[in-house]
């Protein structure tokens, strides 16, 4: 028999300065058995730094065919394919592809940095924009997992200040590459 997804539930609530977006979402979130917890809360980073009401979750994991956080507009088309972690190429190239934006959200400490200079020697993608996180955010990120969360999020320049329970974490954001370049 399967193992089934854990789901988790989160009241995140967004105070976004860059974008003048002010708002709370209700979150359900599926983590596959094979999905770290770390993982699940960089995609909740992912869908906290460009919310809207379009933008949802997916099925990144386990479809090669689908981005983990995504936002159609009203034909179906995607116009944002946002994946967490260390893509393949391949992986990239398709959701670039199929959608307008593509934004990589990258994790893991010094294998961020070998992936991308391997990236980037290969191909030049215009409408790819690629963001890391530092692995000890990550970890961190990790330890605020709770079946039931609650979490407040403010977001101004490159820095998020997330606090969840009894705990704050400050987030910088390191941009490899931004679109065009």
């Amino acid at each position: 028999m399967a193992l089934k997804s854990t789901v988790f539930k989160a009241d995140l609530q967004i105070s976004d300065m860059n974008r003048n977006y002010y708002h709370n979402h209700l979150l359900t979130i599926a983590c596959h058995p094979s999905e770290t917890h770390e993982r699940m809360m960089m995609r909740i980073v992912a869908f906290t730094l460009n919310a809207s009401a379009a933008l949802s979750f997916a099925n990144g994991l386990t479809s090669n065919d689908e981005a983990d956080v995504w936002e159609k507009d009203l034909t179906g088309d995607v116009s944002l394919w946002i994946m967490v972690g260390l893509p393949e190429e391949k992986q990239i190239k398709k959701a670039c592809s199929l959608s307008e934006k593509v934004l990589v959200y990258a994790y893991g400490g010094l294998a961020v940095d070998l992936w991308f200079t391997a990236l980037t020697q290969k191909e030049k993608f215009n409408n790819l924009k690629i963001v890391s996180i530092a692995q000890d955010i990550s970890n961190a990120l990790a330890n605020l997992v709770q079946r039931t969360m609650k979490i407040q999020c403010s977001i101004q320049d490159a820095t998020i200040w997330l606090s969840c329970e009894n705990s704050n974490i400050e987030i910088n954001l390191n941009i490899l590459k931004d679109f065009k370049n």
